[in-house]
C-alpha cells in the first residue's frame, strides 16, 4: 500500500481505506477496480436537492452575507452561522457548498450573479505573472530587509503596509493603509490623482490621527509617488518608511489581500474620481467589520480596540 501510495502521490491510509471499502464478499474476494469505480460513481450521484435549494432561511442568510457591507467570504459565512445560530444545527453549511451553489450550473439555491460579490469576482484563478528584475530605486537601508524584526511576526502593533489602487487612466486613486497586527484599514481619498504631493497630503490627514504607539513604520512598494516623499512622510507621521523589493508584492501580503477585498466595493476599471469620502468610510467600515479567521474570528475593529485599551492601561 505504501508503494502504491508513493506512485500515485497519495497517502498509504487513503489506499487502505479504498481497499477496505471495496473488498467483496466479506473479504473472500479481492479488490476489483471496475467494481470499485462503479460503486464510487453510484455514491457520487446526488438525486436530492442542494441544501440551499430547499432551506430558504439558510439561502437568504448566505445571500445576504455575500452582498452585505462587510462582503463576507464563504468561509467567514460558515463561521458566522455558528456564532449567530449556536443551537440550530440546520443553519450550517460548508464554504465549498456555497461556492458550488454559485458557480456550478444546476445546483440551485443562490443566484449566479452573486459571484460578483466574492472577493475575486470570478470563478477561475489567474496565474501570477513573474516579470523580470529592474534596477533598485531606493537605498539599501530603506529596503524591507532592514525593517525591524518585530514587524515581521506581528507581535508589536503599529507597523503598516500601504499601496494604491488605480482607477481608469486619469481618474484618481484610493490609498490603502493596513495595520499588520490588527488588519485594520484606513483609506486615503485621492480623487484628483496620486502624485507624491497628493499622497503625502492624504497620509498627513489620516495617519497622525492615531496614537504614537500605532505609528512605528510604513512599508510601501517602489512606486514613484512614495520614493520621492518618504522623508517628509517620516517627519509628518513619525513612522519609519521602508520599501519592498522590486516586483515583490507578496512582501506586503496583508495589503495585497486588503486591496483584493476593496475591489469588491470599487471594481477594476471604475472611475475613482467620482468616489466620495463617504464612499470610502462605508467601505472601510465594511472591511473593518469583517470577521477574520486569522484574528480568531474577531473583526479588525475589535482587534484595534483591544490594542488601544491595552496601550492605555
Amino acid at each position: 500500500m505504501r508503494e502504491i501510495g508513493r506512485r500515485l502521490g497519495r497517502s498509504p491510509s487513503t489506499i487502505s481505506r479504498e481497499l477496505d471499502r471495496n473488498i467483496r464478499n466479506g473479504g473472500r474476494r479481492p479488490y476489483l477496480a471496475s467494481t470499485a469505480q462503479s460503486r464510487a460513481q453510484k455514491q457520487a450521484r446526488r438525486p436530492k436537492a442542494r441544501k440551499l435549494a430547499v432551506h430558504e432561511a439558510l439561502a437568504l442568510y448566505v445571500a445576504g452575507m455575500l452582498s452585505c457591507r462587510e462582503r463576507l467570504s464563504p468561509e467567514q459565512i460558515s463561521a458566522r452561522l455558528r456564532i449567530d445560530f449556536p443551537d440550530d444545527e440546520s443553519m450550517r453549511i460548508s464554504p465549498e457548498t456555497i461556492y458550488q451553489c454559485i458557480y456550478i450550473q444546476g445546483r440551485g439555491g443562490l443566484r449566479t450573479e452573486l459571484a460578483a460579490a466574492l472577493r475575486t469576482g470570478r470563478a477561475v484563478r489567474q496565474p501570477n505573472k513573474r516579470p523580470g528584475t529592474r534596477r533598485p530605486r531606493v537605498p539599501k537601508e530603506l529596503l524591507i530587509s532592514e525593517r525591524p524584526a518585530e514587524a515581521d511576526d506581528r507581535a508589536v502593533p503599529g507597523h503598516w503596509e500601504g499601496d494604491l489602487i488605480i482607477g481608469t487612466p486619469g481618474t484618481g486613486a484610493i490609498g490603502t493603509l493596513v495595520e499588520r497586527t490588527s488588519r485594520f484599514v484606513m483609506l486615503l481619498h485621492l480623487p484628483h490623482g496620486h502624485t507624491g504631493e497628493q499622497v503625502l497630503a492624504a497620509i498627513q490627514d489620516t495617519l497622525p490621527s492615531l496614537p504614537e504607539v500605532l505609528r512605528r513604520s510604513l512599508t510601501w512598494d517602489q512606486g514613484a509617488e512614495m520614493v520621492g516623499i518618504h522623508e517628509r512622510v517620516k517627519i509628518a507621521t513619525g513612522a519609519e518608511v521602508y520599501f519592498c523589493d522590486p516586483h515583490s508584492p507578496w512582501q506586503r501580503g496583508t495589503n495585497e489581500n486588503t486591496n483584493g477585498l476593496l475591489r469588491q466595493y470599487f471594481p477594476k476599471g471604475m472611475d475613482l474620481s467620482t468616489v466620495t469620502r463617504e464612499d470610502l468610510d462605508y467601505a472601510a467600515a465594511g472591511l473593518n467589520g469583517r470577521l477574520r479567521k486569522t484574528l480568531g474570528w474577531k473583526t479588525p475593529a475589535q482587534a484595534l480596540q483591544g490594542i488601544l485599551e491595552e496601550s492605555a492601561a
